[in-house]
This record gives C-alpha cells, sequence and structure tokens, in this order.
C-alpha cells in the first residue's frame, strides 16, 4: 500500500514536469544547446522534489530543505498559471483553424481562386499584380513560438512573484486574531477570561529558533489566562528539533500553558515529544481534563494517533465531569468534534488545517475539514479554528498570514 502510493506519488511528480518541459523548454526553444539545457533543468528539478521529501524526513539531507521546498512551492503557482493559460492557448489555436478554413478574399471581395478575372501580370488582386509595391510580401513571422514565449515568461514571473510574496508571508511575525465568544455556563468571575490558541508551529529544518521564539514573544504580548498549543508543534525529532522548541519556555499566561498532539507529533515521536514539552513547562493534556476555578479544561489525543495505539478517548477527558461547570476542548483537528458534541462541550479550539496555507488550496481543505478557518460550527458545539503560526512543506502561505488567536471567553 506504502509501496503504491509513492511510486503514484514519483509518477505524478515525474509527468508535472513533463508538462513542465513541454511548456517551457519544448515549446519556446528551437532544437540546439539552449534546448538540451533546458531539458537538463527540468530533469534535475524533478528530481530535486522527491530528493528533497526523503533526504528532510529521513534527516540525512536537511540541506535540501530550501532550495527543494521553495521550488516546490513556485511550482505550485507555475502550473496553476500555466493551466490557466491552457484556456487562451485552445482559443487562439482554434481560431487560427477557424481561419485557415475561411477562403482567401482578394481586395476586390472576390475568392482567390483559379476562377478569378486575370490581368498581364496574373490573378487580378494577387500580390504580383500590385506592381507599386515593388517587393514581394516579406516572410511571417512565427506566430507560435512568439505566443509560447510570452507565455512562459508570465507563468514564471507570476509564479516567482506569488512565491515570494508567500515566503515574506510565512517567515512574517504572526498577527493576532480577537475574538469573544459567549460561554452560557461561565461563571461571572471567569468573564472576560483570555485563551490564547496557537496551533501548527512546525518546527523542522527551515524553522530555527527564532520562529518559536517570534511565536512566544507574540502570545506573552496579549496577557493570557490560558494558553492553548493545539498540536503539530514539530516536524522532527527531539533530537533533532530540540533545540529549536526551547523558546517555549518563555510562555507566560497567569493559569498555565497546555498541549496536546496533532498528527504531525505522530511521524515524529511523539512520546518523546511529551515528555520534552512537559520539560518546557506546557502542560501536556493526554485524553484528560484539569479544572481551572470555574472552568473545565481538557484535552484529546489527535484522530491520527489511532494509527500508533494513542487514540483520542473522549469518554476519558470528557465523560464524567460535573455538566453544570463550562468545558473548554483542545482537539487539533475540527473533525474531533463530532464525537466531541455528544458530551456537551461548551467550545473546541483546533487547528490543523493551516486555514488552507495557499489559496486555492483552502478550498480543497473543506472536503475534509467541517471548519477551515476562525468561528464555525458541528452538531450544535462551537469549533474556533486557528490558521495557524507556522508552514508546512513549502515556506509559503499566500491570502493566509500566521496567526495566533486571541479567545475572551464571555458570559451571556
Amino acid at each position: 500500500m506504502v509501496l503504491a502510493v509513492v511510486v503514484t506519488a514519483f509518477a505524478v511528480i515525474g509527468l508535472i514536469h513533463l508538462y513542465f518541459w513541454k511548456r517551457l523548454v519544448r515549446d519556446t526553444l528551437r532544437p540546439g544547446p539552449a534546448r538540451r539545457i533546458g531539458t537538463g533543468i527540468a530533469v534535475l528539478l524533478a528530481v530535486l522534489v522527491p530528493a528533497t521529501l526523503i533526504g528532510t524526513r529521513t534527516g540525512h539531507a536537511t540541506w535540501l530543505a530550501w532550495p527543494g521546498y521553495l521550488w516546490l512551492g513556485c511550482a505550485f503557482y507555475l502550473l496553476l498559471t500555466l493551466a490557466v493559460l491552457e484556456v487562451p492557448r485552445l482559443v487562439i489555436r482554434l481560431a487560427g483553424r477557424r481561419s485557415a478554413d475561411t477562403p482567401a478574399m482578394t481586395t476586390a471581395g472576390m475568392p482567390a481562386s483559379g476562377d478569378a478575372p486575370t490581368g498581364p501580370a496574373g490573378p487580378i488582386g494577387s500580390p504580383a499584380a500590385d506592381t507599386s509595391s515593388g517587393a514581394a510580401t516579406p516572410p511571417g513571422i512565427d506566430r507560435r513560438l512568439v505566443l509560447a514565449r510570452g507565455a512562459a515568461v508570465f507563468a514564471g514571473l507570476t509564479a516567482a512573484g506569488v512565491t515570494g510574496y508567500g515566503v515574506r508571508t510565512a517567515l512574517s511575525r504572526p498577527r493576532i486574531d480577537r475574538v469573544q465568544i459567549p460561554i452560557a455556563k461561565l461563571p461571572r468571575a471567569m468573564d472576560g477570561t483570555r485563551l490564547a490558541v496557537v496551533s501548527d508551529i512546525h518546527l523542522g529544518p527551515l524553522t530555527g529558533t527564532r520562529h518559536a521564539g517570534r511565536i512566544v514573544e507574540v502570545i506573552n504580548s496579549v496577557g493570557a489566562d490560558i494558553v492553548c498549543v493545539v498540536g503539530d508543534l514539530v516536524d522532527g525529532s527531539v533530537a533533532e528539533l530540540g533545540r529549536f522548541a526551547e523558546p517555549l519556555a518563555g510562555i507566560e499566561s497567569r493559569r498555565g500553558a497546555y498541549f496536546v498532539t496533532g498528527n504531525h507529533e505522530y511521524y515524529s515521536g511523539y512520546q518523546e515529544w511529551v515528555t520534552e514539552v512537559a520539560s518546557l513547562g506546557v502542560r501536556p493534556l493526554r485524553n484528560e481534563r484539569i479544572e481551572l476555578d470555574g472552568l473545565d479544561l481538557a484535552g484529546v489525543n489527535d484522530l491520527g494517533g489511532a494509527q500508533v495505539g494513542d487514540p483520542p478517548d473522549f469518554r476519558r477527558a470528557l465523560g464524567d465531569r460535573d455538566t453544570t461547570r463550562p468545558v473548554i476542548l483542545m482537539a487539533h483537528q475540527p473533525l474531533a468534534a463530532e464525537q466531541a458534541a455528544p458530551y456537551g462541550v461548551d467550545l473546541q479550539v483546533s487547528g490543523h488545517t493551516h486555514g488552507g496555507q495557499t489559496m486555492p488550496f483552502n478550498l480543497l481543505v473543506g472536503l475534509q475539514q467541517p471548519v477551515v478557518s476562525g468561528l464555525g460550527e458541528v452538531d450544535g458545539t462551537p469549533v474556533y479554528v486557528t490558521d495557524g503560526a507556522g508552514f508546512w512543506g513549502p515556506p509559503v502561505r499566500v491570502g493566509v498570514p500566521p496567526q495566533v488567536t486571541v479567545v475572551d471567553l464571555r458570559t451571556r
């Protein structure tokens, strides 16, 4: 099964780069040294993508991370732009065929056929009959080559520009998104309780320690009562990335900072990370619940943990609680609300979606998750989904800047 997925992925990568070669090399360059160089570059880029994915995942070629993931991000928008350009390309081609099928007309409005009136120099209206010109009509320009080169330049500049903007956005300081959410059971003494919700930090080979430090600075700037780190903290082992997580020890909050696993923790040695996060002063909530004055805070393992024997347990986290008290549930995926709803959760805070990370990919995320970004409702349960403070894969965010969410809980 895994082998089939890998083979399919490599085949898709190969076909995409074959398409790039056709549109950007074969269609734009005549046979010769330039085309051979372009072909070589296309092959190298095709090899770079799987080499980067394998090398960064195994930790044996992390030096490929920046060039490989940058090209992966650029390739996405290059493919999108070229696909859009296929429409005018088809229209121009059809128009050219239609004009070729239409009989040519003379300047006198007569069909240019063998039955046309003739004069001493040949058929009336023919170039040879126009003795005032003094020269034959020059050969036409290769319109197809000009159009192909124009499309290639436009697609390349568009992809590079959008990718550059996306990189700058992805590496920028997270913005603060503020929302007030009423909780019917919230005691008046806890009105205005402030949650800082952050997800999808994705510490990895492209981030360094500055990434986590920048996020912690934003968290500390909001004066949170409770900090909720809702999964996908890392993309690698503690041995590789432990030093990148050290700034988390500086998180400031009145009632503590808490963590639940995301699906990426299960690719990265979740047991070690649970221990490491706890050592930094961020308490993991492992299918459990704690009481914070008049509020219950619960956390469940990610849905992906079921594949490695560490599944979410909603009954354990929520089943025996005092239902007169409000409960906030930390769960990485918004989809978890479908299982949490029967337990009367007052609010679920989640991440996972990145808000789509790169437009128009956000349109596809909604096919898998019931809420993509912001406040929504799943089976009667309010769910707030933060857009994530980091990035996964290419260091690119387009239309969805990194985010730390401040949730002010209010009594009704």
